[in-house]
């Protein structure tokens, strides 16, 4: 067995399942999301025993389905909500300066002065670049980190975006934002952080139903069911919590993207911002990633009813980002090269706007009449400052013992896996090493686990189809020389 303290495998959890069953701990959080698992490492981090719950895998739900970026929310500058923006790049500051540099990295973005982009879109794109290099600034995020924006030439835009169509074209302007390695991953690392100062992470763990002094919950893998005892609850189940806390009305709103090969439009060594036909404050972006991948995205679709297990994509939404990106190429991206899409479920809190796209991306933390503490909303950039929020009302109404947050200045976990070892798969360049640390160190229970939420290659179907096989081989092998 792995011995690394932030290790996280099936024998760690089968030692820690049965602990949480007998023993009362502080917190109880039950989510493993990117919300979750950062209140699950704030309370840890201050002295509090912690465990966390979730009743699928890490990052199952909305955390892998974002645009895997960090952003200074320029969007929310367009719209007027300065507050978001500010914190937003406060906390983009911390995590590419002191928590997670390994994890990110500056991404170019390229606003293209093209025949399709208007002079009110060029104008508004370049002074909303502009502020925001005013709110980096206010953040004390260095140039070195996030290099200023500056106008560019034709020449220069073709060079960083080659399959931008000529005609017309006028330059552009280029900023830059934080890129994650991936979103599943800084989930998983800060899960693994978390475990590292002593939380119990348990996976495939439901709960059933929450009270202010613990919950009923569900091994999902036997079936059985247990209590949990602790001092405070923190619901951090995102769309799922108003399942769990019926004071709370979420308005789950639908973003997708799809997944493109890169040399489609020229293997661009940066990003593309496209905005919306008429709108100066909403963009569709064209994404480059491993693998030589390429994502668009993304939509905001109100998504009513019940909340599905994995959201999907809708054809009206591949056809509006296929649409929107080639306004600006020379030659169309047609859809039989859409080689996946992928969608994920905003946990906007309800407040009564006609279309979710206006509803404030603030989060919400707030005390249930049950006494558990429920947080939502926000975004994946500000996971931190959520987390810190709950537990702060968690210590205020359960009478915990009063410490300051520590994780503004807590590095994450760093991530050792061999460079070398056996190739399993050339295109996506997939190792036998990778797997066996899923399994071995990041909490990879399953073939799914892996190919879904560890390497990302179940992005694109036929990528998934080619490893399955032989990756459930190598984790059916790990997990037994486990025990």
């Amino acid at each position: 067995m792995t011995r690394e303290p932030s290790a996280l495998n099936v024998a760690r959890r089968r030692t820690e399942l049965m602990l949480a069953a007998e023993e009362r701990v502080d917190v109880l959080v039950v989510g493993g999301g990117i919300t979750g698992v950062g209140v699950a490492l704030d309370a840890v981090s201050r002295g509090l025993t912690v465990t966390l719950i979730d009743a699928e895998d890490l990052a199952f739900g909305t955390s892998r389905f974002s645009s895997k970026l960090v952003h200074g929310g320029l969007r929310y500058l367009a719209t007027g909500d300065i507050a978001t923006a500010r914190e937003s790049a406060h906390e983009r500051h911390l995590l590419m300066t002191t928590i997670a540099p390994h994890l990110i990295r500056p991404l170019g973005q390229l606003l293209p002065f093209s025949q399709a982009v208007t002079l009110r879109q060029r104008t508004a794109g370049t002074v909303g670049m502009g502020l925001g290099d005013l709110l980096r600034m206010r953040a004390h995020t260095p140039r070195r980190v996030l290099p200023a924006p500056a106008l560019v030439s034709a020449r220069t835009a073709l060079r960083l975006m080659p399959a931008l169509d000529q005609r017309g074209l006028r330059g552009g302007v280029l900023s830059h934002d934080g890129q994650l390695v991936d979103d599943a991953r800084l989930v998983t690392t800060v899960a693994r952080t978390a475990a590292s100062l002593g939380a119990r992470i348990l996976t495939r763990v439901r709960a059933l139903s929450l009270r202010a002094d613990g919950a009923s919950v569900e091994e999902t893998t036997t079936g059985e069911r247990f209590e949990i005892r602790a001092r405070a609850v923190v619901n951090a189940t995102g769309v799922w919590a108003g399942a769990l806390d019926q004071s709370i009305t979420v308005r789950p709103s639908r973003g997708t993207h799809i997944v493109l090969d890169a040399a489609d439009l020229g293997t661009p060594s940066t990003a593309l911002t496209i905005p919306h036909e008429g709108s100066i404050s909403r963009y569709v972006f064209a994404l480059p990633r491993a693998y030589g991948r390429l994502i668009v995205g993304l939509t905001d679709e109100d998504s009513p009813g019940a909340v599905p297990r994995v959201a999907q994509p809708t054809e009206p939404e591949i056809e509006f980002l296929l649409s929107s990106l080639n306004r600006v190429l020379a030659t169309p991206v047609r859809r039989d090269q859409v080689r996946g899409a992928f969608a994920g479920l905003r946990p906007l809190v309800d407040s009564g706007s006609d279309s979710t796209a206006d509803i404030s991306r603030r989060h919400l933390v707030t005390a249930s009449d049950s006494g558990f503490v429920s947080v939502l909303g926000g975004k994946l950039t500000t996971y931190r400052r959520m987390a810190e929020d709950a537990v702060d009302l968690a210590i205020e109404t359960r009478s915990l013992p009063s410490r300051r947050s520590r994780t503004a200045s807590l590095r994450l976990a760093e991530r050792d896996v061999p460079a070398s070892g056996e190739l399993l798969d050339e295109r996506t360049g997939l190792t036998e090493a990778e797997v066996v640390y899923a399994v071995r160190v990041e909490g990879a229970m399953t073939v799914d686990d892996v190919l879904d939420r560890r390497t990302r290659i179940g992005l694109v179907d036929a990528d998934r189809t080619r490893c399955l096989a032989v990756a459930d081989a190598v984790v059916t092998r790990t997990i037994s020389e486990l025990f």
